[in-house]
């Protein structure tokens, strides 16, 4: 079963949505698929690790990261499928980053990893736009949250109805033109490994949701007013938004 929040009348609901079933999308009406906090995980791709290796080991850092990297996503980042993404006005570029999303299901505090699973109630598409970043080990605000720079949905898909999350293929397209593929099996820490190293420090609530981590941030996955982006990844589905001006969204919300 899939999980979605949309607006009715003006007021946020939950609705299950049968997967044999077609759903009209209206951007108007599809809401963020998640309500918790929001935890993103740096250097978690293994293509990105290796490109820095070479890098964690010159001055300041001088050693790889041993531990997943933390990074969150404010709420004001937080938007649905259809919703736009806010391009800079000064044309400063702007980088898709696709990832597969963890929905925490219940409490979890220094759970291990064997049993991190328990804890997870589905999966959703994360879009984890950002600015260029000049520093992984301590990922930039202002490179992060920005208004809108974090897409997810468009729905929660329980993790009963996914055989192996641990190998999904991922697919992020540009005007229609697939740009890069990637898969959770390219992750270098996995899913239930994050889960129990997030709750052994926090403590993680129902409706939380972990990014697991997104892929190199090349050329081909930038972004600029007028393009059309979206994330597909299997046995969950498609994510897409438009990328728009920043003026030009103020000025349709008045």
């Amino acid at each position: 079963m899939r999980h979605s929040r949309i607006l009715i009348d003006g007021v946020a609901s939950n609705l299950a949505i049968d997967p044999n079933q077609k759903q009209e999308m209206s951007s108007q009406y599809w809401l963020p698929a998640t309500t918790g906090t929001v935890f993103g995980i740096a250097l978690n791709d293994k293509a990105l690790y290796a490109s820095m290796e070479q890098a964690f080991n010159e001055k300041p850092h001088v050693n790889p990261p041993k531990t997943p990297v933390l990074h969150i996503k404010t709420d004001n980042t937080h938007i649905g499928y259809g919703a736009a993404i806010p391009a800079p006005n000064d044309g400063t570029p702007i980088y898709a980053g696709p990832s597969i999303g963890i929905v925490i299901g219940k409490q979890a505090t220094r759970v291990t990893e064997a049993s991190a699973m328990d804890y997870i109630s589905g999966f959703t598409i994360v879009n984890e736009v950002s600015l260029a970043e000049d520093s992984f080990y301590r990922p930039a605000v202002k490179a992060k949250c920005r208004d809108g720079f974090c897409p997810i949905g468009p729905w929660v898909v329980n993790k009963e109805a996914i055989a192996s999350p641990e190998s999904l293929d991922i697919h992020t397209f540009i005007n229609n033109e697939r740009v890069h593929s990637t898969s959770t099996d390219q992750l270098v820490h996995g899913l239930s490994k994050i889960v129990s190293y997030l709750s052994s420090f926090i403590t993680l609530q129902a409706g939380d949701l972990i990014i697991a981590g997104t892929p190199l941030r090349t050329e081909k996955l930038a972004l600029k007013a007028g393009d059309t982006v979206a994330i597909e990844i299997d046995s969950i589905g498609r994510l897409e938004n438009p990328v728009v001006l920043e003026s030009n969204i103020k000025t349709e919300q008045g």
